[in-house]
């Protein structure tokens, strides 16, 4: 454990099947669940900081003709880019996060696998989203060499995670489901090398005692906030304590978005 909390190691990511299978069943339906509870599904906060840090690192006016949605819920995320997108596949565990539409776009619902297996062939998708996800699972870098095989030659893969530890995952945590836990920075870099993906933009965002706050949260969603968050991350990136013991180490990004390219 003490090479997982100080960011060495990805606790959970070298899991046996047993473990992850009873992670899956804890984490299922635990955010829809905790977010009905504290009311978070009203507004999509992360619109202004996705369009910055990662959709205007695509292409300019290329079109994906299969994008799947990694625990991507209602589909929100791809709101942004709808228009430029064919069809949607969204892999979600969760019955509570079935929407009907996306602009225009009826999104079609996939069960995920207990081991993280993508059930789709290889080279089939050409635009892949997981915002916020991969840390709610235990074996983070299969699951991304899953993303990479399923990825076409020339496709996108976007991905959003906390690189933070979000608290002790040892004890119960205020606003946090019981198995969550962010990601090493490090560590996440390795997996995205693993899984021979090349990295077209990385970007540090979430300033973590502004995203805290959930009124300036939403003022984020816009171009200047998203703009000042980029800013105020790049400036606090050298403070990269993963599991922060003092108060000043809590003044840093909580979070990395990569745009990766699958060659």
């Amino acid at each position: 454990m003490a090479d997982c909390f100080a960011g060495r190691r990805l606790y959970g990511d070298d899991f046996t099947r047993d473990a992850i299978a009873l992670w899956y069943e804890d984490e299922r339906e635990a955010y829809a669940d905790l977010g009905k509870e504290l009311n978070w599904f009203d507004d999509y906060f992360y619109h202004a900081m996705n369009v910055r840090n990662c959709y205007s690192a695509l292409p300019h006016g290329r079109t994906f003709d299969r994008a799947l949605g990694f625990g991507s819920a209602l589909g929100d995320e791809f709101l942004p880019i709808i228009e430029r997108v064919r069809d949607v596949v969204i892999l979600e565990p969760s019955e509570q996060f079935v929407g009907s539409r996306i602009g225009a776009i009826e999104p079609r619902y996939v069960k995920p696998t207990v081991e993280g297996i993508i059930p789709f062939p290889d080279a089939h998708f050409d635009l892949i989203t997981c915002f916020g996800v991969l840390h709610h699972i235990p074996n983070v870098s299969f699951v991304i060499r899953e993303m990479a095989r399923v990825a076409r030659s020339g496709g996108f893969i976007i991905l959003r995670e906390p690189v933070v530890s979000m608290g002790d995952w040892r004890h119960p945590r205020p606003g946090l489901t019981r198995r969550e836990r962010g990601i090493p920075a490090a560590v996440f870099r390795s997996a995205i090398d693993g899984a021979g993906l090349r990295v077209a933009r990385s970007t540090h965002c979430m300033f973590r005692p502004a995203m805290r706050v959930r009124m300036i949260a939403r003022r984020y969603n816009t171009r200047f906030g998203a703009a000042l968050d980029a800013w105020l991350s790049r400036l606090f990136a050298w403070n990269n304590i993963y599991h922060p013991t003092r108060i000043w180490q809590k003044f840093r990004p909580a979070a990395m978005s990569f745009v990766l390219t699958k060659d």
